[in-house]
């Protein structure tokens, strides 16, 4: 098995997906398998960082004792440009179908990808 690339869940300023070997299939969070066909071995890619926003939510309420510093912040799902869909921070002020780029804050103590209106 190959070494890891490098990724925001490892404090890392990257996004990572996967491409399956077999059927071509995109996805995101790390498997061991396809989850669509089920062959083993998808391969690792680094994103662009490009995307469009598919839906936004604007959190007003603090969900731990961490956030709350946080509060107002906005929850974003990004089509990204490789074929995934992701949840990621981002903009306060976005709206459905913005075309987005990546880029990583801090928050709540971890490292997270916060998206931006492309200009």
């Amino acid at each position: 098995m190959s070494e890891r690339l490098a990724d925001w869940t490892k404090d890392e300023e990257a996004i990572t997906y996967q491409t399956c070997r077999a059927c071509g299939h995109v996805q995101y969070f790390h498997r061991a398998f396809c989850a669509d066909c089920g062959a083993s071995g998808p391969r690792e890619q680094r994103a662009s960082g490009k995307g469009r926003v598919y839906a936004t939510s604007l959190v007003c309420r603090a969900a731990t004792p961490e956030t709350r510093a946080h509060v107002p912040y906005n929850i974003l799902l990004v089509d990204c440009a490789e074929g995934f869909r992701m949840m990621a921070h981002g903009e306060t002020g976005l709206a459905i179908g913005d075309a987005v780029n990546a880029r990583f804050k801090p928050f709540a103590g971890k490292l997270v990808p916060f998206f931006t209106k492309e200009t």
